[in-house]
């Protein structure tokens, strides 16, 4: 008897093939037969047309705090994922040397807007080794799978202690160390490696990132590691500097050409529309287009939608925090700072003050509060009420300036009381990257781009200002909705493509023997309603969560693990330890 039969699904099977009407039956965990059915089974799930997806592949998120304390990936689980990669843009928890968690912490509350606090409450640090983290993660319950990537700051902090903070050039010694443990991780799973190079990722204390200015003799001798090993990928975030000079950025890319050359692994980069630089991510596909012709196995992390921050009054950014007026209100609940903005002397002085300068923590807060007071007018034309269907593809007549204009008041003020309204839980939403145009015109073009992997939802991180991992529903509800990608090319973005790059071939695709990792959707119901800022941190931290409508069922290894947006008590998520057996098998021709 079959464990499971879903009957009558419009199966979109991940290959990029048409959709066709289909059952597929479960037995252990596994697809066992796709096609007409007719042997019973313990449950059996009539889909009436609905679409069958494989579980969708997140490559890029940052749940290396949160996955100690929540089993379910939330809010990943509730928009169809059901494979989670950690540990990217170089920063995570291991390897740790005792006593150095603080330090650890502090990087990742600056890179990653995660509540220090939070993580020290919340993450045990019963680990010293890389190995060590992986095991201590495997003895949790899970509802998703995840693998984890190594983190170069981390590696580095480990082996040159105050010598990479200081960013001092590491030795041949400090690289064969450094080599010798990610070799050791790779070898008890790990995924792959990661590296930072942007100067916007800074600690909590305002410095740089250790491993922000390695050099190619490190980057290339810490390649070395996967050698003869047949897995692993590298994921890289580099600021290029193309708005600086052409020798910069063709030097920067060179260095990326050399270790992905050296790696002989997949290699995958953030790409987006800088703001300024605007120019720089077509430059960035040329280089990409001329490596991959030379055969380097070059990729483009793409995102779904603008990159930016929400504001709110209980948000970790909005304009008004740094004035004196408002500080004197910042500790009243909600509704009552609502109600006290809206008195009219406050209103006056508050809009007659001046800001005073954010201190700089280290974290992007206080020069985006310094940059948008700074650019009011220009900024306002970007900034967007959030409403409770949220439009992620405003034009500048839905903007706070227009808003502003028509009222006949300054852009400010038009924020002020956008914000003091009702009970205060208004929100505007702020694309930063991707949005230069006031469209969504260049995401299009990215996301058609024959080396595109669908990724960047920063799923948990960055939890007071974005909830971006939504990303996989957006893509089905606007890119699909409006012909942009059939639902077969944009499935197969989800899925395959991204499974593929890992190497995990067990996943991605309906098809007998693959991995029991669906989801059941309904078409006409999917919608992304607001983001909601909740308190379900430890140590009471807060964090934005935005559900999902739509998801009839989302399985993992066979076991339901949400049904229209409520998770389950099923825990069948394990470590990915790839390279191992039954880890995903060997990487799809």
């Amino acid at each position: 008897m079959l464990d499971l039969l879903i009957q009558g699904a419009t199966v979109i099977d991940g290959s990029g093939q048409a959709p066709r009407q289909a059952d597929v039956a479960v037995q252990g965990g596994r697809i066992v037969e796709v096609g007409r059915v007719s042997a019973a089974a313990r449950e059996t799930v009539r889909a009436d047309g609905a679409w069958l997806t494989p579980g969708f592949v997140d490559i890029h998120t940052h749940y290396d705090g949160q996955a100690h304390w929540d089993e379910t990936f939330s809010p990943s689980i509730l928009h169809g994922v059901t494979t989670v990669v950690m540990g990217n843009c170089g920063v995570g928890f291991a390897p740790l040397r005792a006593g150095e968690q603080d330090r650890l912490i502090s990087l990742m509350e600056g890179v990653e807007d995660l509540p220090g606090v939070a993580l020290a409450e919340g993450i045990p640090f019963n680990w010293e080794s890389f190995p060590q983290y992986l095991d201590a993660l495997a003895a949790r319950r899970h509802s998703l799978d995840y693998a984890c990537q190594v983190p170069h700051d981390p590696l580095r902090m480990y082996v040159m202690g105050d010598r990479a903070r200081a960013q001092e050039r590491a030795t041949p010694q400090d690289v064969a160390a450094m080599r010798g443990l990610l070799r050791e991780a790779l070898q008890a799973g790990a995924i792959g490696f990661s590296t930072g190079r942007s100067d916007n990722h800074r600690t909590s204390r305002g410095q740089e990132t250790p491993a922000s200015e390695a050099d190619a003799a490190e980057l290339t001798g810490l390649a070395g590691a996967f050698a003869g090993l047949g897995h692993g990928v590298v994921q890289l975030v580099s600021d290029f500097d193309l708005l600086r000079s052409a020798d910069r950025f063709d030097a920067e890319f060179d260095l990326v050409e050399q270790l992905a050359r050296a790696s002989g692994r997949p290699l995958s980069m953030t790409w987006l529309q800088r703001d300024p630089g605007g120019e720089q991510y077509k430059a960035i596909a040329q280089r990409v287009e001329a490596a991959v012709a030379n055969g380097l196995p070059l990729y483009l992390q793409t995102a779904a939608r603008g990159i930016g921050v929400i504001n709110g009054l209980d948000a970790s950014f909005h304009p008004f925090m740094g004035f004196p007026g408002y500080k004197e209100i910042a500790h009243l609940p909600l509704a009552e700072r609502a109600v006290a903005l809206r008195d009219p002397q406050r209103r006056a002085r508050i809009l007659s003050e001046r800001s005073e300068r954010m201190a700089g923590d280290g974290s992007s807060v206080p020069p985006l509060v310094d940059l948008l007071l700074a650019r009011i007018d220009m900024v306002a034309a970007r900034m967007f009420p959030l409403g409770a269907t949220p439009d992620y593809a405003p034009t500048l007549a839905d903007s706070m300036l227009a808003r502003a204009r028509a009222a006949g008041i300054p852009p400010l003020a038009a924020l002020y009381d956008y914000f003091a309204a009702g009970d205060g839980s208004q929100l505007i939403y702020f694309p930063i990257f991707n949005y230069n145009q006031g469209d969504l015109g260049v995401v299009g073009s990215m996301l058609q781009h024959p080396r595109a992997l669908l990724g960047l939802s920063d799923a948990g991180a960055h939890v007071g200002t974005i909830c971006d991992a939504s990303f996989s529903t957006f893509l089905l509800t606007h890119w699909v909705a409006r012909g942009h990608l059939s639902p077969a090319q944009a499935v197969q973005m989800l899925t395959q493509r991204n499974a593929a790059y890992l190497g995990l071939a067990d996943r991605g695709c309906i098809a007998p023997g693959q991995r029991a990792d669906l989801n059941l959707i309904d078409p006409p119901r999917l919608a992304l309603p607001r983001p909601q800022l909740v308190r379900d941190l430890p140590a009471g931290g807060r964090r934005f969560l935005q559900g999902a409508q739509g998801y009839v069922t989302t399985w993992v290894a066979g076991e339901p693990v949400q049904r229209e947006g409520q998770v389950t008590a099923a825990r069948p998520g394990r470590l990915i330890r790839a390279g191992q057996a039954g880890a995903g098998g060997p990487r799809p021709a």
